[in-house]
This record gives C-alpha cells, structure tokens and sequence, in this order.
C-alpha cells in the first residue's frame, strides 16, 4: 500500500496533492485548489514568482524581435550571475507565459540542495528592478516534464494562456558566454531604455515610490537592492 502511494504521488493519479504543482511549481487554482500545494523542505530548486515581463504582451510594444530579445538578454545575464554566486547553477528558466500563476516565473536548479537553501535566504532580502523578490523551494525537478511539449513545435493553440511552462530563451551566445563564466559587452545602452523595453514592469505606484538616484543609472548591480 504504501509503496502504491509513492508510485503514484504528485501525479494524475493523486487524489489528494496537485500533480500541475508537483510537475511545474504552480497552479492556476492557486490556494483554491482542492487538493494539496504542499512546498518542499528541501530542493535543488528555487522559484521566484513574477519577476519577467514580456514587453511583447503589451499589446502596444513598437520594439522589434532584436530588441526584444536584447533586452531579455540582459535580464537573463543579470539573473544568472546574481544566482550563480549561491553556487553551482545547473538550470535557469524563464516563463513567458501570462496565465497569473507562471507569468514571469523564474526558476533556478542547483547541484545541492543547500545551494537553494543560501539562495532562498539571500533572496527574500533583496529587490530587483524596483521590485520585492519572493523565493521559494519548488518541487519540479524535471523541466522537460514542465515545460509544453507542443509549445517547442510550435503548436500550442492555448498560447501564453498554456498550464504547462512555456520558456522564453535567452541567446545561445549568451549562455554559452555565462556558462564559461564571462559577463557580455551589450551593444544597447540601458540608460537609453525604459524598464518595460528592457523586460521588467515596476507598478505606477512602485515607480512613484522609486528613488530618484536610480534614474538613468547603469544596469546590473544598480537593479539589485536590498530590503
């Protein structure tokens, strides 16, 4: 018996803990959900909920697919090289979904368990771009498992309203580049660029809210902060 509960938990087959939330982290039901959310104790993996906006969603963005992906490039290399000092950073995923449980989701895996842990309790100090971070321990542990499957054919007709992960993809240059641990020259010029062009959104009340000083200052260290 208890070995059939084991095979079949976080599953379809689990009547009591949400499968969409042991196999992806979220749930579109969120805690009306009738079964259980419940967060690990211990993971290779952290969640940091809403932190990505694609200005693309916009419905009224005049950027072109090249700045677009510039500008997720430099969010991407900001992410990597903040995670990456808690310690070995084996995966970093993006969502680009907009369904209210995935929309900007970040998800980072590391090799041991207590790297998670130091990045957990770093985290929840800090902002980003203007904005409170809030991480947690996730549960997924296989991302080709989370991520849409018709999505990667390009076949999804659900779109960025999909349950299942949909990635936005840094370039691979970049990624090779962070992966031998360089930082990249940017051709664009993040002073020239709104926070919304460049892939983070603060509120109307965060930005009233923001200090002046940060105004029109470099990227990078400038958009971590603490609380």
């Amino acid at each position: 018996m208890a070995s059939h509960l084991a095979n079949i938990f976080g599953t379809e087959q689990d009547r009591v803990n949400c499968s969409f939330y042991y196999k992806i982290g979220a749930c579109r039901h969120g805690d009306r959900c009738s079964r259980k959310h419940i967060r690990p104790p211990f993971s290779q993996t952290i969640l940091l909920p809403n932190v990505y906006h694609n200005p693309a969603h916009d419905g009224v963005c005049k950027l072109t697919e090249k700045e677009l992906q510039e500008g997720f490039d430099a969010v991407y290399e900001d992410l990597y090289c903040e995670l990456a000092k808690f310690g070995h950073l084996l995966e970093l995923h993006v969502c680009d979904n907009v369904g209210d449980h995935l929309i900007g989701n970040v998800y980072a895996r590391y090799e041991m368990e207590s790297e998670a842990q130091a990045a957990i309790e770093n985290l929840n100090n800090r902002w980003y771009a203007g904005r409170p971070l809030y991480a947690e321990l996730s549960p997924v542990t296989d991302f080709r498992e989370a991520c849409c499957r018709q999505n990667e054919n390009g076949e999804c007709n659900r779109g960025g309203f999909c349950n299942f992960m949909h990635l936005r993809l840094a370039s691979k240059e970049l990624v090779s580049s962070l992966r031998h641990g360089q930082r990249v020259e940017r051709r664009i010029n993040p002073q020239q660029m709104s926070g919304d062009d460049m892939g983070w959104a603060p509120s109307k009340k965060e930005r009233r809210s923001a200090s002046p000083s940060r105004k029109g200052r470099d990227a990078g260290e400038d958009r971590w902060t603490r609380k």
